[in-house]
């Protein structure tokens, strides 16, 4: 089944405690992922950012709500047990819990929620299908600006002269890391035989070369052009090439590259995009947000 939102974890949560025993916080992990029945992948899945466990994020978030709310208490780090006021919850026998029920009921919720929250209204909250918690909400931003400013990326690509993204291409390998120093990798243009735009040494001894075939194009790449690069590295006896469009690649076309005695990596452009994102090329920094958590070593009281 679908991993639950955190909204959903509440009641859950709650009713898992409701013997007022005290439940360290991987009890209730397990619990909670054994009750939904979550697979192992499940379990382990990955918020969008790859910064923690997504399950793990959600079961924070309920736990979080509730305590400002008022409906548990930690009375020792990284446990939990349910207060009066959670029974109370229990005993009105409501189908669920959410943010917004616990936010109109409780003034500690409210407090805690802030006026940042009051001026955006619920609104933004209730038109979400799936509740997202603070990280999730952070996460999902990052990614659809990161989607804009690639889809941004690539038209400013298409745009330039086919020389310039032969120079753009050497540039993005050698920021992958290829080569070791800023001269392990030039484009042949003119010179350039057989559809080879370019070489790049793959290491700092360059014991072996990569080369580089781009294509600017608008339409799909398809197999004739792979084995016609193909055909160019056997003729420079190279063993590796790397064939990269600001456009598409057809299925054809990555069936032959996968046949190829050449070792052939395909690079389309939202890939192309999105690794020149990933090593900053052509794109700044704007802003930095560092999200912290607090530090449970710093907490211990040892003598």
């Amino acid at each position: 089944m679908a991993i639950p939102d955190y909204e959903t974890l509440m009641l859950p949560l709650l009713k898992h405690i409701s013997d007022g025993d005290t439940y360290s916080i991987s009890e209730l992990h397990r619990a909670l992922a054994d009750e939904f029945r979550l697979s192992e992948s499940e379990r382990t899945q990955l918020r969008p950012s790859g910064k923690g466990p997504l399950f793990r994020s959600r079961v924070h978030w309920a736990r979080a709500y509730l305590l400002k709310a008022g409906l548990l208490k930690s009375e020792a780090r990284g446990t939990v047990r349910i207060t009066s006021r959670g029974k109370q919850v229990l005993e009105e026998s409501l189908p669920s819990l959410s943010t917004r029920l616990l936010t109109d009921r409780f003034p500690e919720m409210r407090e805690w929620r802030g006026s940042s929250r009051a001026k955006r209204g619920d609104a933004s909250v209730a038109a979400v299908p799936i509740p997202l918690d603070p990280e999730e909400e952070l996460d999902t931003s990052y990614e659809r600006i990161r989607a804009s400013i690639e889809d941004e990326l690539l038209r400013a690509v298409k745009a330039m002269s086919p020389a310039f993204f032969e120079r753009l291409v050497v540039q993005l390998l050698l920021r992958l890391g290829y080569g070791g120093t800023p001269d392990s990798g030039e484009t042949l243009g003119r010179s350039g035989d057989g559809g080879i735009d370019g070489v790049i040494k793959e290491d700092k001894l360059g014991l072996d070369l990569v080369y580089i075939q781009a294509k600017r194009w608008e339409g799909s790449v398809g197999a004739p052009v792979v084995r016609a690069f193909a055909g160019a590295l056997a003729a420079h006896r190279a063993k590796k090439g790397v064939l990269i469009t600001s456009s598409t690649f057809t299925r054809d076309a990555y069936s032959d590259a996968e046949r190829m005695n050449e070792r052939i990596v395909l690079v389309d452009g939202q890939q192309l995009a999105a690794m020149m994102y990933d090593v900053g090329l052509g794109v700044t920094t704007k802003a930095v947000y560092e999200v912290r958590k607090i530090d449970t070593d710093f907490f211990t009281d040892e003598d």
